[in-house]
């Protein structure tokens, strides 16, 4: 039988002001991935990954966050939004409403408020965390 890798959600992009990173990188990975900048591979490894565990995906790390983690306000100083899918139900004006996923720019502190429960009630799919690459110099 053949293992089979899941792929999508696993890159790192630049551009003139963020670092874009998918959420299915493990940290192990993270930190192995010389495409993303040293600088916030260091900083996965000094303050977030002692409150984490290697396996964990960026993605359930983000998931469960709790509001009131001192790794919020590491985010926070990074300038870190998360792009989130959305279960949102569209009501036309004739007709069934229908549901459909909707993509959303959050905060890290705003997607951290939302409780798991609700996360999962309202269909979260997290796939990417942007950091800005000016807030990481100062850190």
């Amino acid at each position: 039988m053949e293992k089979k890798t899941y792929e999508d959600y696993k890159y790192s992009m630049q551009d003139t002001s963020r670092l874009y990173v998918g959420a299915k990188y493990t940290f192990r990975e993270l930190l192995d991935e010389d495409e993303i900048t040293f600088k916030f591979r260091m900083i996965m490894e000094r303050y977030i990954l002692p409150e984490a565990d290697l396996e964990d995906t960026l993605e359930t790390h983000l998931y469960y966050l709790a509001p009131e983690s001192f790794l919020v306000k590491i985010y926070k100083q990074m300038k870190a939004r998360v792009k989130v899918n959305v279960i949102e139900e569209k009501k036309p004006l004739f007709g069934a409403a229908k549901k459909q996923y909707v993509t959303r720019q959050l905060s890290v502190e705003e997607l951290a408020k939302v409780p798991p429960g609700a996360k999962e009630q309202q269909g979260y799919v997290i796939q990417e965390l942007s950091v800005s690459k000016l807030a990481l110099l100062s850190l």
